[in-house]
């Protein structure tokens, strides 16, 4: 109120009021609002406001799991008054805890909660059964657990949080629902990485890479297809034909089809990530991987027949793709398509062996040699020497080399643990890739003996090879 004292001497902008039961005592204009609010909070009945507000979130729980997987659980409190509506959200939330793995042997988590009933008397009756886990019935959270023995079974009510669905799922039971943590670990959530492996992404963080390897090939032999750099994701690689793919490691070993060897289908650990190698019955042969990749690989080719076509694609961060590109022209494999080049046709029998490259040979090495391993493969034998002594040669020799001999049967007939003098012709393709040591058709094999070194360090005086 305004002392009447003061009245007349309002300042500027303050308007005269008198309160309600009063005379002669005027009120600004801001007290009079503060009434009016008294009067609405205080004397008035009103209906229902909006929601309350929540306290801030408690902190995480520990882990409801001593190993293997659980769940942490945090906690908020809803403030409101008496004539407002509920907090909207939930009280609790969950999320997932990874722990080491349990040791082999522990009890899982649902058989410790049904053989806490052991010896218990059940049913209203006085008899007692031992309980394992029942997954048959409808709902997997609740503790259903089967008389062992018996036939039958009884649910216990709900099973603790954080309980398996079922074994081997990577659902969690949360107050009696069966529920599966997003990429931000809570449980429940709908957050899913993106392909660039961010959580809620949108695909904007990396760029898509998607090909198809045209080149025929002028040989039969491996062929570079594409470099998959380090950081790739969602890689996938497939063909339909008699060819093979095979893809080399970091440290420069293969890691499938290698070497001429055809490797069986199965999962592949290389470079950080788990490649998945299919071969249907058909002509039709997979590779994928989900990444992302801790090391380049490369993506190569075995063609047997001409190529019709390998598709291949993978998502890369953006900041990788500038290097990414300069690697692959560095190494050759241009990102544009190569023209197809001429392919003599290969017969569609299955088990025919690889054509050889028709280019002019190289200059044939002489050397001694210890056959220590023969392997049949098609329609060709591979022989693994230790090269004991050159005699002559222009390109070096490994100490142990891969001698090839073509043709329906192991010829020559090479003994294993035997030395011989061999005279092979080297085939080297254009790009490097294929390096092959091939008998008899220009070369020779003959077991060693003290008068065969002799006539062949006199041949390799006179004659050039």
């Amino acid at each position: 109120m305004i002392p009447t004292a003061q009245m007349g001497q309002l300042r500027p902008g303050e308007a005269e009021w008198l309160a309600p039961g009063h005379t002669g005592r005027p009120l600004t204009l801001w007290k009079l609002l503060l009434l009016l609010w008294t009067l609405l909070n205080c004397g008035l009945e009103s209906s229902a406001q909006g929601p309350g507000e929540w306290t801030l979130w408690g902190s995480w729980s520990r882990c409801s799991s001593s190993c293997g997987r659980g769940l942490s659980v945090r906690s908020r409190r809803c403030i409101r008054f008496p004539r407002e509506e509920l907090c909207w959200g939930d009280t609790h939330e969950y999320r997932l805890c990874q722990l080491p793995d349990c040791p082999p042997g522990a009890m899982a988590f649902r058989d410790i909660q049904c053989a806490l009933y052991n010896g218990q008397p059940v049913l209203s009756l006085q008899k007692t059964y031992q309980w394992i886990p029942f997954y048959g019935a409808p709902n997997q959270c609740d503790l259903n657990c089967l008389a062992l023995g018996h036939a039958f079974y009884h649910s216990f009510g709900r099973v603790l949080d954080g309980t398996p669905c079922s074994p081997g799922s990577q659902g969690l039971c949360v107050g009696g629902r069966c529920l599966s943590a997003g990429c931000d670990g809570l449980m429940g959530s709908d957050a899913r990485e993106d392909h660039c492996g961010r959580c809620g992404g949108a695909n904007d963080s990396c760029l898509f890479v998607q090909r198809v390897f045209r080149d025929a090939g002028a040989y039969a032999g491996y062929w570079n297809v594409t470099l998959i750099p380090e950081g790739a994701r969602h890689i996938y690689a497939a063909h339909r034909s008699r060819n093979y793919l095979a893809l080399i490691g970091g440290d420069g070993r293969y890691v499938l089809n290698g070497k001429w060897e055809i490797s069986p289908p199965g999962t592949y650990d290389v470079a950080g990530t788990r490649v998945v190698y299919t071969r249907a019955t058909g002509p039709e042969e997979t590779l994928r991987a989900a990444g992302p990749t801790t090391q380049d690989l490369l993506l190569q080719v075995l063609l047997q027949e001409p190529n019709p076509g390998i598709e291949f694609e993978f998502w890369l961060p953006r900041e990788l793709y500038g290097p990414f590109q300069e690697q692959t022209q560095a190494l050759s494999l241009s990102l544009r398509q190569p023209q197809p080049l001429e392919v003599e046709p290969q017969s569609s029998e299955p088990n025919k062996a690889p054509a050889f490259p028709t280019r002019t040979p190289n200059p044939t090495p002489v050397f001694r040699a210890r056959v220590l391993g023969h392997l049949r493969q098609a329609q060709e034998t591979r022989y693994e020497v230790r090269v004991q002594l050159v005699y002559k040669n222009r390109s070096p020799l490994q100490a142990l080399e891969y001698v090839w001999a073509p043709g329906r049967c192991p010829c020559p007939p090479m003994s294993l643990h035997r030395e011989y003098l061999l005279a092979a012709q080297r085939l080297v393709s254009p790009d490097g890739t294929q390096d092959r040591l091939l008998l008899p058709h220009a070369g020779y094999a003959r077991p060693w003996s003290p008068a065969e070194d002799s006539r062949v360090r006199l041949a390799a005086r006179h004659c050039p090879v």
